[in-house]
């Protein structure tokens, strides 16, 4: 990582918003170095993924890197892959899943890591959060409709559905996912990780 980097992730540590997570020996599951290319934007890491100080690193990893058509050691090389969720800390449980990610994180330090990530040809956007943020006004007024509509963001972004497990019921109604998106998605991301 370049020095910039590095003094970014020790200012996340030291911010006093961060200080029960330092409390609790967390550190903040991102990924970044200078010679990214993909960018994958998440909502938050989950319990399991924070507990082992990996991110995307459980059964929603696993779909994930299934859907981009990539290996775990491509997916974790930071000059690859630049892991960048919306809340770099578990949020913690609420009444139906996870807390959302803490409002305020993703616009105080994504922009400063992307200005970092000079050869990033590709961000994908992984569930509503990620989209809402980055696509704004250009999203669709659904989350179903905005991955839809897949096509329309390329060739630099792509929406995506979040992999979890519990999104069955999603991908049973929604055949096209798998059908176009997901070749869709590995043919970008290939090319984002190829020559330039």
């Amino acid at each position: 990582m370049s020095s910039t980097l590095d003094l970014i992730r020790a200012e996340i540590v030291a911010d006093p918003a961060n200080a029960w997570a330092r409390e609790a020996g967390y550190e903040p599951l991102y990924a970044a170095a200078s010679g990214a290319r993909v960018v994958l934007v998440g909502q938050a890491p989950g319990r399991k993924a924070q507990e082992s100080g990996k991110p995307w690193n459980d059964a929603s990893g696993v779909r994930l890197r299934s859907w981009l058509g990539v290996t775990d050691e491509q997916f974790y090389d930071p000059d690859q892959f630049a892991i960048l969720p919306m809340d770099f800390y578990y949020p913690g449980k609420g009444a139906s899943g996870d807390l959302p990610p803490r409002p305020g994180v993703a616009e105080r330090w994504h922009p400063r890591i992307l200005a970092e990530l000079p050869h990033r040809r590709l961000t994908v956007l992984v569930g509503g959060y990620a989209q809402k943020y980055y696509l704004g006004g250009r999203a669709r007024k659904t989350l179903t409709e905005t991955v839809r509509a897949y096509q329309d963001y390329l060739p630099d972004m792509v929406p995506l559905v979040h992999p979890s497990p519990l999104n069955f019921r999603w991908q049973a109604k929604n055949p096209w996912f798998e059908e176009d998106v997901v070749p869709a998605l590995r043919a970008v991301v290939a090319g984002a990780l190829g020559p330039a």
